[in-house]
């Protein structure tokens, strides 16, 4: 029987090796080449209004976090408590979570599970969509919304992304903030990843891919490399939609919860 071809986790390197462990313990041989660096933020100018928005914290409504990275680094110190205390419902905001992985991570820094929102398990994505059909009720004019997201330099104060789920917010009646609290940053490939990921574009390897950005850093990396037999597995149609423009040759949506993503890497070869 062939085996399952090995999977290129390509996350941020504190998610990466968590992918790694838990589709090693379903049974993935997986490995871990990160596309996105990321770093607290460096630049003043971001320290400063995220420090202003942590010192206004009940004064919000709701505050979502894009990703796990965002709500790891807008805590200080990986801990949740110093906010979180004495601020119970409901009086304390809201915490949004596109999907599963950040509300693991708010858990993780000592968010309690009751304080958050998340898509429904079963929701055919865990994105700003699938959230909003969830917590679309809670807002009401006036009220104040925070988005905790990640800056692509330093000079991109405000940070980027979930600007659909802004509009939808402002349509209620809200107001919309954003914070940077992360900064993200092309990797420097050096010789070993570089081979890996040569070797991968045509070895049967499967790429996961959570975001167009690692894709376009992978491009970027390694401008000259054809991707007509490389095999992808993209979490998003949006995702699937840059991996399939970068030239790769097998593009597969799916699900991005773990089970799912272990049940597709499984199934690839069958």
């Amino acid at each position: 029987m062939a085996q399952p071809p090995r999977a290129i986790i390509t996350r941020p390197a504190r998610e990466a090796a968590q992918w790694v462990q838990r589709l090693g313990a379903c049974g993935v041989h997986a490995q871990a080449l990160p596309l996105i660096d990321i770093a607290a933020v460096s630049h003043p100018q971001l320290r400063q209004a995220l420090r202003a928005a942590q010192a206004c914290w009940n004064s919000w409504r709701a505050v979502m976090f894009v990703s796990g990275n965002a709500a790891h680094h807008f805590f200080a110190a990986g801990d949740a408590a110093p906010l979180m205390q004495g601020m119970a419902p409901p009086h304390a905001p809201r915490l949004w979570a596109p999907g599963p992985g950040t509300a693991a991570t708010l858990q993780s820094v000592g968010v309690p599970a009751a304080c958050i929102d998340q898509p429904r398990s079963n929701a055919a994505q865990f994105d700003s969509e699938a959230l909003w059909q969830v917590v679309c009720g809670q807002i009401t004019p006036g009220d104040r919304v925070l988005v905790v997201r990640g800056a692509n330099s330093p000079a991109s104060a405000g940070g980027s992304g979930r600007e659909w789920l802004a509009e939808r917010v402002a349509a209620a009646g809200g107001q919309v903030q954003f914070v940077a609290a992360y900064e993200r940053r092309a990797p420097v490939l050096d010789a070993a990843q570089q081979a890996l990921a040569r070797a991968a574009a045509h070895d049967g390897s499967l790429w996961l891919f959570s975001s167009s950005e690692a894709i376009a850093h992978l491009r970027a990396a390694l401008p000259q490399q054809p991707w007509a037999q490389a095999h992808a597995l993209a979490t998003h149609p949006r995702i699937a939609d840059a991996a399939r423009a970068a030239g790769f040759g097998h593009v597969q949506p799916c699900r991005p919860a773990l089970q799912d993503v272990a049940a597709s890497i499984k199934s690839w070869h069958e």
